[in-house]
Formats: structure tokens, sequence, C-alpha cells
């Protein structure tokens, strides 16, 4: 008898026969990523006549669970770019790596240029067409949002699959059914944009947030919120609060359960 230990709890050889392993063994095509698991929700952003103004809030849900209540999903990129990130976390911090490897190279390089958000959004979109060409897509929603070369704001998609757009409003997820509305009004044409102060902007965005935390199961009243502009680069504040909630609207809602209408 084996009493080796790496024979422990298997059945005997001269009993039952050798050990046929043969089924441990994946002869099948590799497999992966096909739904996400950690994700996070909506990221709005809106240009105004100086700049772009950019938030998302601070939940990762772990499927239908509100698991993790401080991930950041805006990253800041050569002081002039933050880029928004809408789905799988797992995928955003694999972005997030590329983003650092790219700044360092191009803060140590001799060309004398920076990556500007029109730049970034290029490299963004190839890396994104890439993967879905491999079969193995990274399950994001990018937003890019800053300055182009010629320091205009600049505000632009990427999703999964590579597909790019570009508007005077953006947003990702639910957003993109609760928020875009509400932006629209504010901002529904590139000509429109030069008429939206920085305040309206931002009062804009913190009513769209507050509308997705009353509506969106995965959001957080907690968020990030950045503005880029010339003058000041980007200006972010990661621990905001939404202020003056009201759920009075909830009595008006019928249809639901036992209520009639």
């Amino acid at each position: 008898m084996n009493h080796l230990p790496q024979a422990w709890g298997r059945p005997r050889d001269d009993v039952y026969g050798p050990c046929n392993s043969s089924y441990l063994q994946s002869h099948g095509p590799k497999a992966h990523t096909s739904s996400p698991v950690v994700t996070g929700t909506s990221v709005l952003a809106v240009k105004f006549q100086d700049g772009v103004v950019i938030a998302a809030d601070n939940l990762a849900s772990y499927g239908s669970l509100a698991r993790f209540t401080d991930v950041k999903r805006l990253r800041t990129f050569n002081q002039q770019t933050v880029v928004g990130f809408g789905g799988d976390v797992s995928d955003m911090q694999y972005i997030d790596r590329l983003l650092l490897s790219l700044d360092i190279d191009e803060n140590y390089g001799s060309s004398g240029h920076d990556l500007n958000a029109r730049n970034l959004h290029t490299y963004l979109s190839k890396i994104m067409y890439k993967r879905r060409s491999d079969i193995n897509p990274l399950w994001n929603h990018l937003l890019v949002a800053g300055l182009d070369g010629a320091d205009q704001p600049f505000l632009s998609s990427v999703d999964l699959l590579g597909t790019t757009f570009s508007s005077p409003t953006l947003a990702t997820g639910f957003g993109a059914h609760l928020a875009q509305p509400l932006l629209r009004k504010l901002a529904d044409s590139e000509s429109a944009v030069k008429d939206v102060t920085r305040e309206q902007a931002v009062t804009a965005i913190k009513e769209c947030m507050k509308v997705l935390f009353y509506r969106d199961a995965r959001s957080l009243d907690k968020y990030s919120i950045a503005v880029i502009t010339k003058e000041a680069g980007v200006e972010l504040k990661e621990n905001e609060q939404l202020e003056n909630q009201s759920w009075a609207f909830a009595e008006m809602i019928k249809g639901y359960g036992t209520q009639t209408v």
C-alpha cells in the first residue's frame, strides 16, 4: 500500500486500478471573461465654455450587492485629462496600469510633446478594439474628458467593442437613459456649449447624480467629480456627498405591490 501523502484519499491502485487523471485535463478552447463580476455604474460628463465636468459615484457592486463603497472611478492623466470608467473594476485596474506606464514613458521621454485628451482617447480606442478583435474584450465603457491640442474642451467615449462617440454630453450605464435627457436640456449641440457656464455644468451634473441615486439600484450617494480647464488643469474631488435629498416624490409613485393607481 502506498502511504505517501500524495496518495492519501485516493482509491488503492491494487484494488481499483491506477487513477485516470485525464478527465482533469481541459482540451477545449481558451475561455475569457464572458460577464463582469465587480462593476461600477454610470459616468457622466458635460462640456462647458471653458472645459469639461465629469463625475462618477464611488460604488463597486458585486452582482447586486453594494460591496465596495470607496472605489474611485475617475483617473487623471497628465493634469489635463480625466478618464472615467464604467463596467468591470478589474479591467479598470488593468487599464489604469497601462495609463500609468504610458504616463511614465511620456514624462521621461525627450519628444517635448504631451499627450492631450484627444491623443489619449485614440490610444484607448486602439486598446479596446485590439482586445475586442482578440475575442477577449475589456468590459468597460470609458469617457475621456479634457482639452485637445488647441486647448478646446474635448469629450468622447469608447466602449468594449472599440466603438467611439463624441458629444457635448455623455453618460454610461443607466446614466445614458436617466441623465442624458437632463444634460441635453443644458447643451444639446456643440454650438450651445459656448453659452454654458462652469456653475451651470457642475449644478447639472450634481442633479443628475441625485437622480441616479434615486433611480439606479447600483449607485451611491458618495461620488467623485472633476472639472478640467486650461487655467487650473484638473480639479478633482473624490469624496463628495449628495445634498438636499428628498424622497417625497415616492408617495406619488403608484402601481407597485399592493398600491393601486
